[in-house]
């Protein structure tokens, strides 16, 4: 069952069970939980359930709700163990946990072992989930690069042999 639990300036707490859909907090008597304290408005806010679920809304109060050390200005979704401060008035959300509670597995120690062997599996292909991409020779292609770099040497060659035959003039 949710509760919210406030805890007054001396330190004394107080539980209250979430048991409504629509409570509201606040310092009026009318409230469903009544915090006697000067920085609580009258109607400060308002918290609804729906199932599990807890929302609390301020309802325009003058000094504020705060959950966590934020301020909250739309309705907001409380979680266990969030700090909630109404005014100087704190408090806190508790909710207990519902369902199957099965204690966790015992701890068992495994004995690790190194392998008997590191040889490839006979069956093994590949772990790679790509598959291989096979290079297919493209003849052509292969040619056009030779032509060219034919071209582009000759085109040196002639460049350095120009160079070497021009002749300073004569004087």
């Amino acid at each position: 069952m949710p509760k919210l639990t406030i805890r007054s300036d001396s330190g004394e707490k107080t539980s209250h069970d979430l048991v409504e859909e629509r409570m509201t907090i606040g310092r009026s008597p009318e409230n469903s939980i009544c915090l006697d304290d000067i920085s609580v408005s009258s109607r400060h806010a308002e918290l609804t359930m729906a199932g599990n679920v807890c929302h609390l809304k301020d309802l325009g109060s003058t000094n504020g709700t705060l959950v966590n050390g934020e301020p909250i200005t739309i309705a907001v979704q409380l979680r266990a163990g969030d700090r909630v401060r109404f005014g100087k008035v704190d408090a806190y959300y508790e909710r207990e946990v519902e369902g199957d509670a099965r204690p966790l597995p015992r701890l068992e120690e495994v004995e690790a072992r190194p392998a008997e062997s590191s040889a490839r599996p006979v069956d093994f292909a590949n772990a790679s989930p790509f598959l291989n991409r096979t290079k297919e020779k493209d003849h052509t292609r292969t040619a056009v690069f030779a032509a060219a770099a034919i071209a582009l040497l000759a085109f040196i060659g002639s460049m350095i042999a120009v160079f070497f035959m021009m002749q300073p003039p004569a004087p």
